[in-house]
């Protein structure tokens, strides 16, 4: 393990210098992991896990089944419908979306015998079991390796050459290599780094980020100052710009490689002092935010709604049409004139 001191809070971090792909390899070479499910997260660590050496078989129904065999997997060899997948595999990764994981489970739990492992990325199913009904058997191992980012970014790290950073956590032992397998599964799917937590703490901090900085407010954030530069009479261009342009193609990449205070030092004194006064206001004025978005999501308040949506037998077509509203906007709809100018897209079309 690395130990990290980080504002005098230690932590014990995994990297595959610790704990290497060979090792993962050997951990897993009599384990078939079972992907159930060939969604964004399910499909990335599927092809990573394949491409790492791993016996992998994937479970899916009629929504992407074209597209696993598509990325090379075989009909009746190593692409099954997913409960026949999930009575072959020895770590069944259920990778379902947490709504499809509640309405599959009488089905799924009869596979899950002795030995097995049941092997997550999100805290969902297991910290809301009184919502999802989702309870193991006692004699299988529950783990969960947890990806910092989309299952595309998963991939699309791999195959850059580089990871992304996961969380790990262990619910269940019952075989003595439950901490073992978590830890090659982490390293095989091609985990930057791994750091511990729980599987509360996990579902907790997810479900609260993806609703706050990472998502929804950065989106809310971003429209409320677009839609006030327009209001003021700046122009689309200009507004989407200094909204979103510069934020994600300038400074973004900035605070990516050194930190906030680096890009701040990097910026002219007009922003620098602008930026370090307004920064209060804004920290002080979302504060009461955040706090009541994370008790909603520690009294399940949030999960209720994931499922309840999610379970509608049209949820799909309302997604479709949320997003629809959200693509057509002005704002994105400049988006996407403005993405086209950039000289790398102008590149390409030459």
């Amino acid at each position: 393990m690395a130990t990290l001191n980080i504002g005098g809070v230690i932590e014990e971090v995994i990297t595959a210098d610790e704990f290497t792909l060979d090792r993962a390899r050997e951990v897993l070479k009599d384990e078939i992991v079972a992907v159930v499910g060939y969604g964004v997260q399910g499909r990335g660590q599927a092809l990573n896990l394949r491409d790492n050496g791993i016996r992998v078989i994937v479970g899916e129904g009629d929504y992407n089944w074209k597209k696993a065999i598509e990325e090379g997997f075989v009909p009746g060899e190593t692409l099954f419908p997913p409960i026949e997948a999930a009575k072959r595999g020895t770590i069944v990764m259920y990778l379902l979306n947490d709504a499809m994981q509640k309405e599959m489970w009488p089905e799924l739990k009869p596979t899950l015998t002795a030995g097995k492992a049941l092997y997550f990325s999100h805290g969902f199913s297991i910290v809301y079991k009184d919502q999802t009904g989702v309870i193991p058997p006692s004699d299988i191992d529950v783990i969960m390796v947890a990806p910092k980012g989309a299952g595309r970014t998963v991939r699309d790290n791999f195959l850059a050459g580089s990871g992304i950073n996961s969380s790990y956590a262990v619910y269940q032992d019952a075989t003595g290599r439950a901490l073992e397998r978590t830890l090659a599964v982490g390293i095989a799917i091609g985990s930057g780094y791994l750091f511990p937590t729980t599987f509360e703490k996990e579902v907790y901090s997810d479900l609260t980020g993806e609703r706050g900085v990472l998502m929804g407010c950065l989106a809310g954030v971003m429209e409320a100052q677009y839609n006030e530069l327009r209001r003021r009479g700046h122009s689309p261009s200009e507004a989407f710009n200094e909204t979103v342009e510069e934020l994600t193609q300038s400074l973004i990449p900035l605070v990516a490689e050194n930190g906030m205070d680096w890009m701040f030092a990097n910026c002219s004194t007009t922003a620098q002092r602008g930026a370090l006064d307004w920064r209060h206001r804004f920290r002080e004025a979302v504060e009461p935010v955040f706090k009541e978005l994370y008790d909603r999501v520690a009294s399940g308040k949030e999960t209720e709604i994931v499922l309840k949506a999610g379970a509608a037998p049209n949820y799909r077509d309302i997604l479709q049409k949320e997003l629809e509203e959200m693509r057509m906007s002005e704002m994105w709809q400049a988006g996407a004139v403005l993405r086209a100018l950039r000289p790398e897209r102008r590149a390409k079309k030459k």
